[in-house]
């Protein structure tokens, strides 16, 4: 694979998919039982701002950086900047340098009964995530295929937990068809976990596949949100992005429904953002 996140980290996808993450963790929280977290695409977990990738596309600054100065947000929005701006607690005004992945953000969520299991297929940034949790005995990092990662991992022993899936979509059906693979699998395995699903936005034809296929899965429930920049109607560049929960927690539309006008507000580039919740399936 040629995909390297530290391109891309902390731009408005990023900031989408973690403050959602940071949400359901956060909801998971809510019980005193311990939950498994699992992470199929984990990458390095912890990205430089300041090193040549992100300084070469500078996405962060139409991402994480318009929100640093934001009020009166939603809880998740608040918790997963206070996370961000705790990494970079050294450093004067603006200057972030230091991104955190999803795994690093589960991992200064998860309490000390809680566990995580993160896979990653591509040996130096498994390396780099292994240097980040050295010493935190609650995150196993797996250098293997996510998606075959689920036949041994699930069900975790806690019985409850979240499971985020989020490949890089270098070859856009292929890629969809494999998270229906692995999603019909643990259905089997693990029918009452909850699974955070992100996905791009180029054109909309891929989305509406799998949306589809969703929705006839047999899943009990299943939610997307969408946060749109431009329209879906180009392969060329990333249009938008989107996060399919199936199994939410109790209530967890209406947190996605102070979360994404704001996310819109502060992320659109242009008159064309907008954003979307739709229930697929509701039980």
């Amino acid at each position: 694979m040629n995909y390297r996140h530290a391109y891309h980290a902390g731009n408005f996808a990023d900031v989408l998919k973690h403050s959602v993450l940071v949400g359901l963790i956060e909801a998971l929280k809510q019980k005193q039982t311990p939950f498994c977290y699992v992470d199929t695409h984990a990458g390095r977990g912890r990205y430089d701002l300041h090193g040549s990738e992100a300084l070469k596309t500078r996405e962060y600054a139409d991402g994480v950086m318009r929100l640093l100065d934001a009020t009166r947000l939603p809880a998740a929005l608040h918790v997963y900047l206070n996370l961000v701006r705790a990494l970079n607690g050294g450093r004067a005004g603006h200057d972030i340098a230091v991104y955190p992945g999803s795994p690093l953000l589960a991992g200064l969520l998860l309490r000390d009964d809680d566990r995580a299991q993160l896979c990653e297929l591509q040996p130096d940034e498994a390396s780099a995530l292994r240097g980040v949790f050295r010493t935190d005995s609650r995150l196993s990092v797996h250098e293997r295929d996510g998606y075959e990662a689920l036949k041994a991992l699930l069900p975790p022993r806690e019985k409850r937990g979240l499971v985020l899936i989020d490949p890089p979509f270098e070859a856009q059906e292929g890629e969809f068809r494999r998270i229906e693979a692995a999603l019909k699998q643990a259905q089997t395995r693990w029918p009452s976990g909850i699974y955070a699903i992100w996905y791009p936005i180029k054109l909309r034809q891929p989305v509406a596949s799998f949306h589809r296929w969703l929705r006839n899965s047999g899943f009990a429930r299943v939610l997307a949100a969408e946060l749109l920049l431009h329209p879906d109607n180009s392969a060329l560049r990333l249009n938008g992005s989107g996060m399919v929960i199936v199994n939410p927690p109790w209530k967890f539309d209406r947190q996605l429904e102070e979360l994404l006008p704001v996310l819109t507000a502060h992320l659109a580039q242009g008159r064309f953002g907008q954003h979307q919740l739709e229930w697929l399936v509701e039980g």
